[in-house]
């Protein structure tokens, strides 16, 4: 009798046991399919920016003002009722640093594109990345035209970006030059050993001799030179109008130095690299009265609002031009998804094609679909005036 009433309370608690564990697993099934839901109720998007290292500046400022976006875009109710989630990783504007984070992105997080990067040379480097994965991404200041159509002359299916190219932006300073400063004999200062200072120099003298310009000298240094008096000793002879220098804000600033110091008196013209408060810290008096071709400035009358709102949310002014044209390239993705009624790659890049006359902070934002660069964006003059960028005019090459 004892060893029967041990049994039936061994029972019952082998019957309560299960019952407990049945509970649990089920909350814990249940546990597991509100966690998919709720990772299903966002739309990831990856961001590859530099948030350290020299190009930092621009890369906090551009993060800042994407999830200022994105937080007012999710508070108004998300994107066809989905909430956007930004993944964003530091590639310190490093090729490798990049394309790691690139995998990370379409293989773990498994976003479904990617704004940035904003360096060609790292936009370059991912694209194998993206091809691969069939996930867009859009370069958001990468202006070599080989981000989007390589040497073999196809454009790369997912490759896109927001900003105009190299070959548009040397047309514009060679254009500027001669219309607008009234200069018929130009120089070149470049670096032989950057492609970007390279071919701008190539398409800022083609299109000067094209509308009537003469190209007087054109020296060159390699990257790390710092002492540019020989050259700039030949282009003195030559007594130019305007000395071009599609170079990184800190060569330019220490060229232009020297160049006065020699008695040069040309006025100095650059390219957007030259959109950096170390041009005024570094150049001092000597780049007063540059001139550089820029992708967007805070006086553009177009991004008032945006100015603003950023003002109020951090307390300073963004850092000009990455942030305008990663929240382009945001409008660009999002107009997409719309468009496409999917969030597959291929069904995206398809959709980003035939972008057509979309309103973004820049203006109307038309893609080629043969190059997927932007038809028709203008690009911004510049002055430094009194130690600080000025707004020029807003220019459309001719």
């Amino acid at each position: 009798m004892k060893i029967s009433r041990k049994i039936s309370i061994l029972l019952i608690a082998i019957i309560l046991l299960l019952i407990f564990t049945s509970a649990c697993s089920s909350n814990t099934s249940t546990s597991s399919q509100n966690n998919q839901s709720k990772e299903s109720d966002f739309i990831k998007i990856g961001h590859l920016v530099a948030l350290t290292g020299d190009a930092s500046m621009w890369g906090q400022s551009e993060k800042n003002a994407l999830e200022m976006e994105v937080e007012k875009i999710n508070k108004s109710g998300g994107i066809n009722g989905k909430q956007i989630k930004i993944i964003a990783y530091d590639t310190r504007a490093d090729a490798v640093e990049a394309v790691n984070a690139a995998k990370r992105l379409v293989e773990q997080d498994k976003v479904i594109a990617i704004i940035g990067p904003a360096q060609s040379g790292v936009s370059n480097a991912i694209s194998s990345v993206t091809e691969q994965a069939k996930i867009p991404f859009i370069a958001t200041t990468a202006t070599n035209p080989l981000v989007t159509v390589p040497k073999e002359g196809q454009v790369r299916k997912y490759a896109f970006r927001v900003c105009f190219i190299d070959p548009f932006q040397g047309r514009v300073a060679a254009q500027f030059a001669y219309t607008k400063l009234n200069a018929k004999k130009a120089a070149i200062l470049y670096d032989v050993g950057s492609d970007y200072s390279s071919w701008l120099a190539k398409y800022f003298e083609d299109s000067f001799k094209e509308i009537g310009g003469d190209i007087v000298a054109k020296e060159a240094f390699r990257s790390g030179e710092l002492d540019y008096r020989a050259m700039l000793g030949k282009i003195k002879q030559a007594n130019p109008e305007v000395i071009f220098i599609p170079t990184a804000q800190k060569e330019a600033a220490l060229a232009a130095k020297q160049a006065r110091d020699l008695g040069i008196k040309a006025t100095f013209l650059g390219g957007d690299n030259w959109g950096s408060p170390d041009l005024v810290t570094l150049g001092g008096s000597a780049v007063e009265g540059a001139y550089f071709v820029n992708l967007t400035a805070i006086e553009d009358p177009d991004i008032q609002g945006f100015i603003k709102e950023y003002k109020e949310k951090f307390n300073q002014d963004p850092v000009l031009p990455n942030p305008v044209m990663a929240i382009d390239a945001l409008y660009m993705l999002i107009d997409a998804i719309k468009r496409a009624g999917s969030l597959d790659g291929m069904a995206l890049a398809e959709a980003m094609e035939k972008t057509k006359d979309l309103k973004v902070l820049t203006g109307n934002l038309t893609i080629d679909p043969a190059t997927h660069n932007p038809l028709n964006k203008p690009a911004i003059i510049q002055q430094v005036k009194d130690g600080k960028f000025i707004y020029v005019e807003k220019y459309v090459t001719h």
